[in-house]
C-alpha cells in the first residue's frame, strides 16, 4: 500500500439510536465526539439509524407482504398477454 493516501483505521464506537446499543470495532470514520468504553479508553462514537440489532431483517420482525393473487389480479384488470 502506498504511505499517505489511506484513511485513519481505528477503534470507533457505533452507537444504535434506534435499539440504544453500542458496538466497539475498528472503522476508517471518524467523529468529533467520543464516549468512555468499558475498558476505559475513550473512542470516537458514530451515530448510526439502524444496526442488525434493530434492522427487522436480523430481528425476525419483518412484515411478509401479500403477493398471492397479485398476478392474478393484474390479468384481470389489464387483461392476459398473448401467446407468442
Amino acid at each position: 500500500m502506498r504511505k499517505g493516501i489511506h484513511p485513519a483505521y481505528g477503534p470507533v464506537v457505533f452507537r444504535d439510536r434506534a435499539a440504544n446499543h453500542t458496538f466497539l470495532t475498528r472503522s476508517t470514520m471518524s467523529s468529533d465526539r467520543t464516549i468512555d468504553w468499558a475498558d476505559g479508553n475513550t473512542y470516537p462514537v458514530v451515530d448510526v439509524e439502524i444496526s442488525d440489532v434493530s434492522h427487522p431483517f436480523y430481528t425476525g420482525a419483518a412484515r411478509v407482504l401479500d403477493t398471492a393473487g397479485r398476478v392474478e389480479r393484474f390479468e384481470r384488470r389489464y387483461g392476459k398477454r398473448g401467446g407468442a
